[in-house]
């Protein structure tokens, strides 16, 4: 790590360069090690240190971004010189509305040191037992545990200056039958490394991939359906990405011309919150503006919109501090003009159900473990397809009963939680890239099964 003290002079350093009318200047620092393993057997340890410095010049409206690894000074000049050259190149942008002043965000603690020193024998120790315990049952597992510190810093020439490390601990893993048969999955995440139990989610993945055996056709149609964390997961990321302002003002987003109204069932709260403890705590954007909690969902009513300040200025509201990189040496995916403000950590409310009092409740229907390959394509109507995978079993009775083969489904999100009937009282996490997301299980009344497969 640069840390505070070092950071805040490199990023003075930069600002100094800088001719441009307004300037920012910021770093995105990573400092990663993964542990792979396949074939039961831990195959790679890797590990990753980058720091890049993204500037972004404004000369009047007109506004260049420039990015560099090389925090040398030649390095620096470079990138101040090339951002100041591409404003010089760009259009006027009217809806650019400068750069802020200091708002003064709040702390947020995200930072352990057992994570930030965890080594590859501590990771290897645990993935061991998982591959070993697949082993002696016939199976394989595969997957990554990895462990990672993370600097985000921003300042501008209008003196605000914010900075946050942060940690972080994920782990996936997949096990499968000596077949390949049938598989189990299961994964977490936590900005403490032992907050996340590697033994205990391979030995989930390895109960699921057990059960899984002999999968049977089942005719497609609407079901009932229980769906574990993991399979939720899928629709909080959905819906709640359409909440950042971009696809609700131009007409795309399920949200849109309907907030204030009652689309879902009552038992439905999604939030983003970025300070919230028990998620990835991140105080502020990647503009350094405070980052504010967003009710997107109100049981069951559509909420609120998430904004960055130049969607915020188009209309007349405020940032929500939701702000992404102008642009994002990691992932360039994940930049503000591609994507507009989104939520980095999104969560839905728990209830008062168990898993096991869903399946209770249900005479026939589908349990569903995750989903898979999901693709959008009715952005409006949130309407989405994609496969079961990992788990998937008939429900008979109130009990589980056959493992199925996967299906294909065509459903609306917002009509399929409209007709949820449970909300779990537990919540469980999953790394989402830059944040991490949090959801309970789920028992929805009507789920539209398409498609069979061979699997």
């Amino acid at each position: 790590m640069i840390g505070q003290k070092q950071t805040e002079i490199l990023l003075e350093q930069v600002l100094s360069l800088s001719s441009a009318d307004e300037t920012e200047a910021m770093l995105l620092g990573l400092e990663a090690q993964l542990t792979r393993f396949a074939n039961n057997t831990i195959h790679q340890h890797v590990a990753e240190t980058n720091h890049y410095v993204v500037v972004r010049a404004a000369l009047g409206k007109r506004v260049g971004i420039g990015a560099t690894n090389d925090l040398t000074d030649a390095g620096l000049e470079r990138a101040v010189e090339a951002a100041i050259a591409a404003a010089k190149l760009q259009p006027e942008n009217p809806g650019f509305p400068g750069l802020p002043e200091p708002a003064g965000a709040p702390a947020g603690v995200a930072f352990d040191e057992a994570t930030a020193g965890c080594s590859p024998a501590e990771r290897a120790q645990d993935v061991s037992v998982v591959c070993r315990k697949a082993e002696e049952a016939g199976c394989i597992a595969a997957g990554a545990f990895r462990t990672a510190t993370h600097e985000l810093a921003v300042a501008n020439n209008h003196g605000l200056f914010a900075y946050h490390p942060a940690t972080e601990a994920d782990v996936t893993t997949v096990v499968m039958t000596g077949d390949n048969a049938s598989s189990g999955f299961a994964e977490d995440a936590s900005w403490k490394v032992k907050e996340v139990d590697v033994v205990a989610l391979g030995e989930e993945a390895l109960e699921k991939a057990l059960r899984s055996r002999d999968p049977q056709p089942i005719e497609p149609g609407t079901y009932p359906v229980v769906l574990e964390p993991y399979a939720t997961h899928d629709l909080l990321a959905t819906l709640a990405f359409a909440a950042g302002a971009l696809p609700v003002q131009e007409g795309r987003s399920w949200m849109s011309g309907r907030r204030g109204e009652r689309l879902m069932s009552p038992l439905i709260s999604i939030r983003d919150d970025g300070l919230d403890p028990d998620g990835w705590p991140l105080p502020f954007d990647f503009e350094g503006m405070p980052r504010q909690r967003v009710d997107i969902v109100r049981e069951g009513i559509a909420g609120d919109v998430l904004y960055d300040r130049a969607r915020a200025a188009q209309d007349g509201e405020n940032s929500t501090g939701h702000a992404l990189p102008p642009a994002n040496p990691y992932n360039p995916w994940l930049n503000a003009a591609r994507l507009g403000p989104i939520p980095l950590h999104a969560s839905m409310s728990t209830g008062d159900s168990t898993i096991e009092d869903m399946i209770a409740g249900t005479e026939r229907g589908i349990y569903v473990t995750r989903f898979w390959y999901t693709r959008t394509v009715h952005p409006r109507e949130a309407v989405v397809t994609g496969m079961t995978r990992d788990g998937t079993f008939l429900i008979e009775n109130g009990r589980l009963t056959t493992p199925m083969r996967n299906l294909r489904f065509t459903q609306s999100y917002v009509e399929a939680l409209a007709g949820t009937e449970a909300v779990g009282r537990d919540a469980h996490r999953m790394w989402g890239g830059m944040g991490i997301r949090s959801a309970p299980a789920l028992k929805l009344v009507a789920f539209n099964f398409t498609g069979t497969t061979e699997f």
